[in-house]
């Protein structure tokens, strides 16, 4: 067994040198440590901090986005009453144009018309200068005046006493003759 003064003598010299050795390894290596472990804790820190800005502007442009998908939402709308409205319109145009070509065809009837018309004035004026100058104008007129009454055609057999004209042109011994006779008017000239 060891004599007593020795073990304690190195148990003194063991915690004295132990105790020295872990004193200045805490303080130089343990500290160092803690300090730089503390620093980087403090760096990533401020990193959260600025993240924590990058979210917030995150947060701020994601309300903003929210406000513009409504806006998008809003022109979307719009954007689908304009092409209905554009629908319409086109709609109008094409029907505009067959207005225009209906109306360019019933423009041309009716320059048409008036050509005939402007015709048919031309030939009443020739019609009436033609009556007028022609030797026998009296006689055409009153010919033209005068109407063809649905008797004459008739044989006088077939009438009643009460309807036979005043003046008859043929002899009463000819009423049995089938076929009357009527007169025609001489030409004056």
């Amino acid at each position: 067994m060891l004599p007593p003064y020795p073990v304690s003598y190195l148990l003194a010299y063991l915690f004295t040198y132990l105790l020295t050795y872990i004193l200045s390894y805490l303080n130089t290596y343990i500290l160092t440590y803690l300090n730089t472990y503390l620093l980087t804790i403090l760096t990533y820190n401020t990193y959260l901090l600025t993240y924590n800005t990058y979210l917030q502007y995150l947060l701020t442009y994601n309300t903003y986005l929210l406000a513009y998908n409504t806006y998008n939402t809003y022109l979307l709308t719009i954007l689908t009453y304009l092409h209905t409205i554009l629908t319409y319109l086109q709609y109008l145009l094409t029907y505009n144009t067959y207005l225009h070509t209906v109306l360019t065809y019933l423009l041309t009837i009716l320059t048409y018309l008036q050509y005939l018309l402007t015709i048919l004035t031309y030939l009443q004026y020739l019609l009436t200068y033609s009556m007028e100058q022609s030797p026998s104008s009296e006689a055409n007129l009153f010919s033209a005046s005068q109407e063809i009454s649905p008797h004459i055609m008739e044989p006088e057999r077939s009438l009643p006493h009460s309807q036979v004209p005043a003046t008859c042109p043929y002899p009463e011994s000819a009423r049995s003759s089938s076929h009357p006779h009527i007169p025609l008017p001489e030409d004056p000239s």
